[in-house]
């Protein structure tokens, strides 16, 4: 057994900024352990390389959702990252705030203080924001997350889609955007032409603390608690039990998956879900894996008359000039996401808020490549694609243990669709796309009609199109939410576990609704006011 002052449980995006954070004084010694291996690896640090490790069992949990009705009995592919990094190491590395109204409806749902004008704060004290080229300068002690501009290096593709918004009359940029109400570029967590994730900018320039220690290649079984105060994790380490003691507290970051699943391994959660794996009930809370919510899209598939990315990298002559690129100068578009433009719009002017999340892509692929996704593998045709997922969806799922073996996959229920708002809602941010590819600007790039007639289906043609096609954009989250009434939440505003001591979530898992934008952004930002709640109390 060995004693530390905080034990971090998870080196993803949010467990990298804990460590990094409660490290930095050198008066506490803090403890961050991960399931996953080293990040340092090739395809993890090439930003395209998420194309790969989306299907990598060496960094990523790959999970499936239960059977879910409302996309047509269809499991859900869950990728998920194990690795140092999380998620941020394996994800398409847009970066966006959201909406302000997402987090005034935090505040309002009981959370003082998390309201967009004090967490703005936040945001503003880690983000660097570069041009492509000009992300330089970071010294290797700094923790701060790159946000580059990489507008120039996009594919040119960029103009029309700006030029199909103004033509449609939606908000547009040139530049790209990171919070509110506007399409536009994407800003992406690069630097130097390589992925800056969460352990790139928050654990690498701490990892040489004394103070600090990280292990990987550790699985976490259960949190023990005396007396209702969590003291201890008990973990696995080469086939090995080992224990290692909290004197201040242990700091759930597993993510919106894993973390509830801890919980409830360790006691914590719906008593029924508890006692029925022979576990022993140290909390009764039916909170915990409940409210899981996520983003749920769809793309659209447009045949180009022009050359597109499926013209790069489908094409080995294509992958051998930007892998020669990529390798000497560190640009090309190896060095970028695929996701390149898009942003939060209306699906319709009387909409209060935006409510859509627009991709608008100079590539097309089949969502699984024979059975795999994969950006190396695109249409063999010169396309693009336009897609779209609802920016607050209400459908609510549940993820929940089925064993109490810890290396079982917990279930993921996530009840797609069960709302109906959000089934209207697709079929208005349908029609906005039906608009869009009607407009001069995208007809004049079309080689054909689009493949997918949005004009000529009527709602229900577009509904079960959409159940059968859509796939989730990778944001769970909310399963252990933060509140004031331990009725309707699991954690506190200070993100303190309702009747547990010694314990607290700090990942998405406590987001009290879901974001408008990709949550990476939101995680980070949740971390950093956690870092500073739990130094002030300590």
């Amino acid at each position: 057994m060995q004693d530390f002052d905080y034990i971090i449980v998870g080196a993803g995006s949010a467990g990298c900024v804990l460590a990094d954070k409660l490290s930095a004084s050198g008066r506490h010694k803090v403890l961050l352990l991960e399931a996953g291996p080293s990040d340092r690896r090739f395809w993890i640090r090439v930003p395209i390389g998420y194309g790969i490790s989306f299907h990598d069992a060496t960094v990523n949990w790959k999970y499936q959702s239960e059977p879910d009705p409302g996309i047509n009995g269809r499991r859900m592919y869950f990728p998920r990252g194990r690795v140092v990094g999380g998620s941020s190491s394996i994800n398409a590395l847009i970066y966006h705030r959201g909406q302000a109204n997402d987090y005034d409806d935090w505040a309002t749902a009981g959370n003082p203080g998390w309201d967009y004008k004090s967490v703005a704060k936040i945001y503003d004290s880690f983000e660097q924001v570069r041009k492509v080229g000009d992300e330089g300068g970071i010294p290797p002690t700094c923790s701060r997350l790159s946000v580059t501009d990489a507008t120039t290096s996009y594919h040119p593709m960029k103009d029309q889609f700006a030029d199909m918004c103004k033509q449609i009359q939606l908000p547009v940029s040139r530049n790209p955007v990171m919070e509110g109400h506007s399409a536009g570029p994407y800003f992406i967590t690069t630097r130097q032409g390589t992925r800056c994730s969460s352990a790139v900018a928050f654990l690498h320039p701490a990892a040489n603390r004394p103070n600090l220690t990280l292990i990987t290649n550790i699985m976490v079984q259960r949190i023990g608690f005396q007396d209702r105060r969590a003291t201890n994790v008990d973990c696995l380490l080469n086939g090995r039990k080992v224990t290692f003691n909290a004197g201040r507290e242990v700091l759930l970051a597993a993510g919106a998956i894993n973390s509830p699943q801890l919980l409830q391994l360790s006691g914590v959660g719906p008593k029924d879900v508890i006692r029925d794996t022979g576990l022993e009930v140290v909390l009764d809370q039916p909170n915990v894996g409940s409210h899981l919510q996520d983003h749920l899209g769809v793309d659209y598939v447009y045949k180009a008359n022009r050359p597109t990315l499926n013209d790069v990298l489908g094409r080995w002559s294509g992958r051998i000039r930007a892998g020669i690129e990529y390798l000497t100068r560190r640009t090309g578009p190896l060095s970028l996401s695929v996701n390149q433009f898009g942003g939060l719009v209306k699906s319709s002017p009387d909409r209060v808020f935006p409510d859509t999340q627009l991709y608008l892509n100079p590539l097309s692929y089949q969502t699984f490549y024979k059975g795999r996704r994969a950006l190396t593998k695109p249409d063999k045709f010169s396309g693009f694609i336009m897609g779209f997922n609802s920016c607050r969806p209400v459908s609510e799922g549940h993820v929940r243990i089925r064993s109490s073996d810890p290396k079982m996959a917990p279930a993921i229920i996530p009840n797609y669709l069960s709302a109906q708002k959000d089934v209207d809602d697709v079929i208005c941010m349908a029609r906005l796309i039906g608009r869009m590819q009607q407009t001069p600007a995208i007809r004049e790039t079309l080689s054909a009609p689009p493949l997918t007639p949005l004009e000529k289906m009527s709602d229900d043609e577009i509904v079960n199109d959409f159940r059968e096609r859509c796939s989730t954009v990778f944001h769970p989250c909310c399963t252990a939410r933060m509140g004031s009434d331990p009725k309707t939440s699991v954690v506190d505003k200070c993100l303190k576990v309702h009747g547990i001591d010694g314990l607290r979530v700090c990942d998405a898992s406590v987001f009290p609704n879901i974001t408008s934008a990709n949550t990476n952004a939101p995680t980070l930002m949740v971390a950093h006011r956690a870092a500073e709640m739990i130094l002030a109390d300590g």
